[in-house]
Order: structure tokens, then C-alpha cells, then sequence
């Protein structure tokens, strides 16, 4: 993933860059997009599209001819995008949602509406403990499986009476934040490889594009009153009331206008930073996409969506926390895992995190990518300290 090429450039292992950048274009070539996973199961669905941050990076530490991937950029555009035209206001198509007003956005989606094979049984009673329509029910799971939030209350009814339940799952009815943020950040590029090409048709439709996408996410989805980002219920009309640290992916894909990331950093700041490091949403719940749960992905979209805003201050204060709290977990069990239990007073021990529907990963490529990052960028930091005492520990 991008996360794990964060920490492979900063190993210098540009070559491996490399390739995982084509093995990523060979899936679209082949798909149309990156799947979910290399399992035919997985076909029906994406993985959050990241792989515009990936040819950058690819591209900025030289490993590969970022216009030569143009072809690959615009073939998953056209993918998250396809059923768009001609798509009525306040309806829906596959990924592509028209609002009433007009606006053009996207959501998660699959292609199946039945159990995912790797996770059956739990999706079967699911669907069957929410009284409502099982396709409709599975749908909605695998929605959020292609998210990487699954699961999480973002997901998850708000209306009064709706327990917030995975029985009231209802993602598809939900435009994210971040994955349009994502989408800008596809459409830019695609503009800008296409003018350094010479191709000026390709480069002024995708520049339109993206600025559409930028002032309706910065219409739609901002909140003033609140300083932040949210999601959109499209069904409803209605903004979504999570706070979730999907909120800082517009200033990681540098959509932001500087009062919304001036205000957004005092809501982080008030509302999502924890001691250990940047909270998932505001929301505690045994989904592992909630307090207390910390993930490596956000901690990063939040430090370089900050730093490039020029609030330095905050970045590092959520770069140190999350290295602080990496480092008393691989202090006490020698290993780096996929997520946290963030400390949530000074006096709490930090923990690897809780939830979901499997045990506690060890590794984990996004985590160890961006703490190699982080570790490069903060050569300061104390957790160079566990490094040094202990560079092999025992992995218990």
C-alpha cells in the first residue's frame, strides 16, 4: 500500500517502490482497479484509491515515469466513475452519486450483494439479526469492507431509535469525505501528467473535474459552525454527526482553503487528539474503526495534511504521541502491530487495539511504514531510543 512505500522510501528501497507501483498498475490493467485483495473474491470491490499518492511518490523519488502510468490513472478514474453520465439528480449508480443540486460525488459500493466468502457466517446473521433485506444488508457490509473502515459507527444509522448496531449498517447511502478527497487528489494529477504530455483536452476536463469535486466538497461536506468535515447522507439530505478523522483527508489532498484548515486544526486539536495520538472518531464502540482505536493511515494523512497547511505545531504534537505510543507497545512485546488502543489520559498505558472481526495483527505494512517515516522525519524522537537498545527483540 501507499503507507508501506512511505517507509520503503525512507529505507531507500526505491526498487521495491517500483515494482509494487506496477504490480498496482498491472491489477488495473487487468480490472479496471486495485481489488480489495489478490483473490478472485476480492475482484467485486477496491481498495480506497490511493494510487495517484503512490505515483507520486513513485514518481518524486525517481523509480518510475509517473506520465508513462497516465494510462493506469485514467482507467480507475473511469472506473470509480462509471454510471455517472447521465445520472439523474438524487439518484444513484454503482459508486457515483448525483445530488439534488446537482453535485457529482462518490460512494463505496460492490458489485455483489451476498455474503463476503471471508467473512460469511458473520454476515449471514448479521443480516438476519437487522430484520431487513439480506442483499440489501450484505451490500452494505462490502460497502464498507472496500472503505477499509470495517467496521466502524461511521457506518452505521444516526437516526433516533436505530441502535448503533452493524445490524443497522447502511454505507452506500453515505458520501465519505475521504474517498472524494481521494478522487481530487486522482483528478489533479491526471491534469497535470496530461499538460506536462501536451495533451490540453485531457488536462482542462480533468482540471474541471477535480475543481467541481473541490467546491462541492468544500460546500457540501464542510461544516462552519463546527470547523470540520463530515460525511453526507445522500438519502436523507442530511450531514452526517460522527466526527472522524476521516475529516483531515481534504487537507492531505490538498483541497483545503487556509480558514478550513486553520479551523479544522483547533477541532482536532479540541476533539480527536488524544495522548496516544490521533483518535478514529469520537465515537467509543467495539468496532475496531472507533475510540479507542489509532490507525498508522490516519496518523499520517493528519501530520502531512497539517504540515502542508503550515500548522507544524500540531503535526508534530500527533507524530510524537503516535511514536511514543508505538514505541512503549514494541518496548513491552518487541513487535510493531496493525493497531492501537490509544492512551487516552497521560496516565494510561498504551496497548495494541481491540475490535473487528479477527485477532490483533502482527507487522503490519502501514504501520511499520509510517513509523519508519516518522522516524526518519523525527530523528529526535525518543523512540529512537527502543530502536537502538533493542534492534532485534524477541517477538513474543
Amino acid at each position: 500500500s501507499y503507507f508501506t512505500m512511505l517507509g520503503l522510501a525512507a529505507s531507500e528501497r526505491c526498487a521495491l517502490v517500483r515494482d509494487m507501483v506496477g504490480n498496482f498498475a498491472h491489477l488495473i490493467d487487468a480490472y479496471g482497479h486495485v481489488p480489495n485483495g489478490t483473490r478472485s473474491y476480492y475482484v467485486g470491490r477496491s481498495q480506497p484509491p490511493l494510487f495517484a499518492f503512490m505515483v507520486e511518490l513513485a514518481g518524486e523519488l525517481g523509480a518510475c515515469d509517473a506520465a508513462k502510468l497516465l494510462p493506469q490513472l485514467k482507467a480507475e478514474h473511469a472506473w470509480w466513475m462509471r454510471g455517472s453520465e447521465g445520472l439523474a439528480r438524487g439518484a444513484a449508480e454503482r459508486r457515483v452519486v448525483r445530488l439534488p443540486g446537482g453535485e457529482l460525488f462518490n460512494r463505496y459500493w460492490d458489485e455483489r450483494a451476498e455474503p463476503r466468502e471471508e467473512a460469511w457466517l458473520e454476515d449471514v446473521h448479521t443480516a438476519r439479526a437487522s430484520g431487513r433485506d439480506a442483499g440489501e444488508v450484505y451490500r452494505h457490509l462490502r460497502a464498507a469492507a472496500e472503505s477499509g473502515w470495517d467496521f466502524s459507527t461511521r457506518w452505521l444509522a444516526e437516526q433516533q431509535g436505530e441502535g448503533r448496531t452493524l445490524e443497522s449498517i447502511c454505507t452506500t447511502d453515505i458520501v465519505p469525505v475521504d474517498l472524494n478527497a481521494f478522487l481530487f487528489k486522482l483528478e489533479t494529477l491526471i491534469a497535470r501528467l496530461a499538460a506536462g504530455a501536451g495533451d490540453a483536452a485531457t488536462a482542462s476536463d480533468f482540471a474541471a473535474r477535480s475543481q467541481q469535486r473541490r467546491t462541492a466538497i468544500n460546500t457540501l461536506l464542510w461544516d462552519d459552525a463546527q470547523g470540520a468535515y463530515f460525511d453526507h447522507d445522500w438519502r436523507r439530505g442530511t450531514r452526517r454527526t460522527c466526527l472522524t478523522a476521516a475529516c483531515v483527508a481534504p487537507l492531505f489532498a490538498g483541497l483545503a482553503e487556509p480558514a478550513q484548515a486553520e479551523a479544522l486544526a483547533a477541532t482536532v486539536s479540541r476533539r480527536l487528539l488524544a495522548p496516544g495520538g490521533l483518535s478514529t472518531t469520537e465515537r467509543t464502540s467495539d468496532q475496531q474503526w472507533d475510540q479507542p482505536n489509532g490507525w498508522a493511515a490516519l496518523q499520517w494523512m493528519a501530520i502531512r495534511g497539517f504540515e502542508d497547511h503550515g500548522h507544524h505545531g500540531l503535526a508534530e504534537h500527533i507524530a510524537h504521541r503516535w511514536l511514543a505510543t508505538v514505541a512503549a507497545v514494541y518496548e513491552r512485546e518487541g513487535k510493531l502491530v496493525e493497531k492501537y488502543a490509544l492512551r487516552q489520559q497521560d496516565e494510561d498505558s498504551s496497548a495494541g487495539g481491540k475490535g473487528g472481526e479477527y485477532p490483533l495483527q502482527d507487522g503490519f505494512g502501514w504501520t511499520n511504514g509510517v513509523t519508519r517515516k516518522l522516524l526518519a522525519d523525527y530523528p529526535r524522537h525518543s523512540a529512537h531510543s527502543c530502536v537502538a537498545r533493542s534492534s532485534a527483540p524477541l517477538h513474543r
